[in-house]
Parts: structure tokens; C-alpha cells; sequence
């Protein structure tokens, strides 16, 4: 029972990462080790909207909308419209467990001509799992789910810059509270965390004489404390990332407007070091009982030590810390405001989890709703993605246009 358990546990909470291969013999090895990063909660990380996710997951420097809560809060005081909301949903492992899925609802409200808030929920169904004891026998059926409700607030400090933040309510359950044989009971795991961001767009200037203008973005998401699932047990790090990237638009003539995006990321979380081992493959303690560490460093510190030391604690030294960046690029048309045609590409490192995917999506845009959808094209090389050959669709609802068409 307490094995099985504790599998069906930490399958949850890493299905993104994998198991470390055999201990290399030199410091020149540590890159070709797989070493992927591990968290709680990853589901904090999964594109919610078909906008962004028929576009490579690009979305810190894109142009405004009504997911931009998730992306970038800053974004939200550079919103034309009064306010809105939208609707999402994303199948996930699609093909080996249907009832695995993320739903995603957001909406804004402006309060003046400088700033914004928003507000929020994100909720993820696992499916059903069967627990069972150590000799395999049924014990009960629980689904295990996780939500996050967030709120916030945006603010133009300048024409061309705003700033803003969002604070964040996490709630995960993947056992139900079962008792693990030896361990004690299991728990929900809660936490908050907050977002810190700002965006900057330049004022228009012209390419070949065409209108167009540039934006940059940063994103800090997910810094908060730490979930454990069991009282005074392990306790996991959030998937505190930081997202860096910037955009070009571009207005081709009245008919026709392009757009090109590329983004950069980084999870702020310690780097799973090299322990050191003995001549039978035994791990090697030093007085205290702790496990020597060959190399890289001790993961076990606080969420702000965290931070800061996720940016050279890798075994392979900076080469491994570049490999642990993410890239994504993304480009966007559009044909009268109305009908939008995307594409784009994401991009993970062989030893920090391979995922490779190609994104293409389109959007149709009416005068009170738009329609998104997206797709995700598995690459030829890399982890195959839980979302591959699967369809997403984000509605979204211009609230004041309602209004106007109601009072005509």
C-alpha cells in the first residue's frame, strides 16, 4: 500500500520530470546527464488560452488580451476594452485518460484610463485514480484536482510602461487524504504565491513604410512557499519561473497586420545536484547523515535562497544553466480584425525534459465574442507533449460591446 501510494503520488506531482541517468566520471559528463527540474503543482505553467498555445506559448510581450492575467498582469492597463471575460478549455493525455482536462476562466474590468484588475480560475481534473494496498487489492477511487484563483492589478507608470502584480490562492488534492501504510494520512496541498511584472510599448515608427511598433515583457510567476502533502513531510517547490520576451507589430496596409513574438524562460528552482556515491553504487553520508553531494548544490533551502541560487547550482556549471532556458516563437495574422491565422514553435533542452512542439491555431473575432482554437503538431525529436494532436478552445466575450448591442 505505502509503495504504491507514494508511486501514484509523485507520478502526479513530477509528470514532467524523469529519473536522473548513471552518475557521470568527470565534470565534462554532467551536461549529457539528464537532470531535469522538478515541482508541485506544474499545472501552474500549462498555457490556458488557444491564443497563446497556437503560438509556441509565447504571450509576455504580445499584445493585450483578456488571458493576459496569466502571461503578464502588466499587459491588462494597455486593454482597449471596458472589460470582459473569457472561457477556456484544454484536454490533457488526451489519448491515454480522457477525463484529464484544464479549465480556464478570466476577466477584467478597467478602472480608469491607467489601470486594470482581473481576476481568475484555474482548475485541473486528473481523472480517476484506484488505490490499492501492497497486495494489489481495490481500497477506494478518488479524483484528484488542483485549482488556483487569482486576482490582479495593473498600472500605467507612463504612456509606454506599466507595472503590475497578482496574487494567488493554490489548492491541490491528489490523494483525498488517504493513510499511507507507515507515513500517516496525506493532505491537500495549499499555498500562495505571487506574480511581479512589467511591459513596455514603444510608440509607433515605421519599416519600410509601414506602421508598426515593438514591446518587451517580464514576468516573475509563482513565488510563494512551498506544498507538502503530508504533516511534516517533504515539501515541494512551486514551479517559480521567470518569462522574458518581446514582439513586433506590424500594419501591412488597412486589410492586413502581422505580428512576431519570441519569449524566454527560466524556473527559479535549485537544480537537482550529483550525489556522490561509492565503489558499489552506494550513497556516500558524511557525520550529520547527510548525503555528499558531488556535485552542484544542496536543493533543500528556502523559497528565497531558491531563487537566487537557481541561477548557478547546475552539475554541469553555466553551460547546463543555459540548457535549462526554454524558447519559444510565435507569429500572428490577421485579415480585417477578424480572421486571425497563428503558428509557433516551443523549445526544451535533450536534458531538461526534450519537449519539442510545432503550434498552429487560428481565431474569428465577431463583434461581442472571438473564438480561438489551437493545435499541437508533435515534433520529429524530443518527449512527446501531453497536449500532441489535440485540440484547445478559448472563448472570449467583449462585455461593453454586449451592452451596446443590448441597448440598441
Amino acid at each position: 500500500m505505502k509503495k504504491l501510494a507514494l508511486l501514484a503520488l509523485t507520478g502526479i506531482l513530477l509528470t514532467m520530470s524523469a529519473k536522473a541517468q548513471d552518475l557521470p566520471n568527470s565534470d565534462s559528463d554532467y551536461l549529457n546527464n539528464l537532470n531535469t527540474i522538478s515541482t508541485s503543482v506544474p499545472f501552474l505553467l500549462i498555457a490556458p488560452d488557444s491564443r497563446a498555445g497556437a503560438m509556441g506559448d509565447v504571450g509576455v510581450a504580445t499584445s493585450p488580451d483578456h488571458n493576459s492575467i496569466h502571461w503578464n498582469p502588466s499587459k491588462l492597463a494597455f486593454l482597449e476594452d471596458e472589460r470582459g471575460f473569457s472561457m477556456s478549455y484544454t484536454p490533457w493525455l488526451q489519448d491515454l485518460v480522457p477525463e484529464i482536462s484544464l479549465s480556464y476562466l478570466s476577466g477584467f474590468k478597467k478602472l480608469n484610463s491607467k489601470s486594470t484588475i482581473a481576476a481568475s480560475l484555474r482548475y485541473f481534473s486528473l481523472g480517476e485514480i484506484q488505490f490499492t494496498d501492497n497486495s494489489g487489492q481495490p481500497i477506494s477511487k478518488f479524483s484528484p484536482n488542483e485549482f488556483a484563483l487569482d486576482g490582479a492589478y495593473s498600472m500605467k507608470l507612463s504612456k509606454n510602461f506599466s507595472t503590475g502584480v497578482a496574487m494567488r490562492y493554490i489548492y491541490s488534492n491528489l490523494t483525498g487524504g488517504i493513510n499511507i501504510q507507515g507515513g500517516g494520512a496525506t493532505k491537500p496541498g495549499n499555498s500562495f504565491s505571487v506574480d511581479l511584472s512589467s511591459y513596455y510599448q514603444s510608440d509607433n515608427f515605421e519599416i519600410d513604410e509601414k506602421d508598426a511598433y515593438w514591446a518587451a515583457g517580464l514576468n516573475i510567476s509563482n513565488l510563494g512557499n512551498k506544498i507538502s502533502y503530508t504533516d511534516g513531510g517533504e515539501e515541494h517547490f512551486l514551479p517559480m519561473n521567470a518569462r522574458f520576451g518581446t514582439s513586433l507589430f506590424m500594419e501591412l496596409d488597412e486589410y492586413n497586420t502581422v505580428s512576431f513574438a519570441f519569449d524566454v524562460n527560466k524556473l527559479l528552482v535549485p537544480t537537482p545536484p550529483v550525489y556522490g556515491v561509492d565503489e558499489d553504487g552506494d550513497p556516500i553520508y558524511d557525520e550529520n547523515g547527510d548525503q555528499i553531494i558531488e556535485a552542484g548544490k544542496d536543493p533543500n533551502v528556502g523559497v528565497l535562497q531558491g531563487v537566487f541560487q537557481s541561477f548557478g547550482d547546475a552539475p554541469g556549471g553555466m553551460k547546463e544553466e543555459f540548457n535549462e532556458l526554454m524558447f519559444s516563437v510565435g507569429a500572428e495574422y490577421w485579415y480585417l480584425k477578424q480572421f486571425a491565422f497563428r503558428g509557433g514553435y516551443f523549445h526544451e533542452h535533450e536534458t531538461k525534459g526534450a519537449r519539442k512542439y510545432f503550434t498552429v491555431g487560428m481565431g474569428l473575432k465577431m463583434n461581442v465574442f472571438s473564438l480561438d482554437v489551437a493545435f499541437l503538431l508533435p515534433a520529429t525529436r524530443g518527449v512527446r507533449s501531453p497536449l500532441a494532436n489535440t485540440l484547445r478552445f478559448t472563448l472570449l466575450f467583449d462585455m461593453a460591446a454586449l451592452h451596446a448591442t443590448n441597448k440598441e
